[in-house]
């Protein structure tokens, strides 16, 4: 008996350990994720929610999956649907101030910084306005990094309806941006590609 009750708590234990892995690989994107959609008030809550959701569901993970990304951003993506109002809000914070949460105490060229404020803000209410299906996808790929095949595992849809997704969302910023260039601004996301 107490060879098995040893092996069982080796076996937590070497769990916990990659998790704890895990963890400080992929917490650092998760957080800029969330906070770029949410902002920084519902970002801590969810970034621990969705660790310790993975983490719960731990066990039903498909092993064959060799990178846990993809499962760790659709977690958060829809833990986030709770916070819809939160992000529609965030975006049109940003589309009045200009003010990103992950970038703001990052910039020092002012003379950049004045003319992106005011393609960010135009930018944000263009995403506020996109139907919540086309901006978890694009900003899934734009913001968060995943390909398509790994936006498509994340949310749990086909990867034709991750296609025709972010093709219609880049469509619609492109016709709403008119001749703004919304890379000239988020340089890092490929939003309109």
């Amino acid at each position: 008996m107490r060879k098995s009750a040893g092996q069982a708590a080796w076996i937590r234990r070497e769990q916990i350990a990659a998790f704890a892995k895990a963890f400080r690989r992929y917490a650092p994107d998760i957080t800029r994720y969330v906070t770029r959609r949410l902002g920084n008030d519902a970002t801590e809550d969810v970034v621990a929610e969705t660790f310790l959701t993975a983490f719960q569901q731990r066990n039903g993970y498909d092993l064959s999956r060799q990178n846990a990304r993809p499962w760790l951003y659709g977690i958060a993506t829809n833990l986030m649907r709770r916070h819809l109002r939160a992000e529609v809000r965030q975006l049109r914070l940003l589309e009045r101030t200009g003010v990103d949460p992950v970038t703001a105490s990052f910039a020092e060229r002012s003379d950049e910084r004045l003319s992106a404020e005011a393609s960010r803000r135009i930018l944000a209410g263009a995403l506020a306005s996109l139907p919540k299906g086309h901006r978890d996808a694009l900003l899934l790929v734009a913001w968060g990094g995943l390909s398509y095949a790994e936006t498509a595992e994340a949310l749990g849809v086909p990867l034709g309806t991750v296609q025709s997704r972010i093709n219609r969302a880049r469509k619609r910023l492109r016709r709403e941006l008119g001749e703004i260039n919304p890379m000239a601004t988020f340089s890092e996301e490929s939003v309109c590609e």
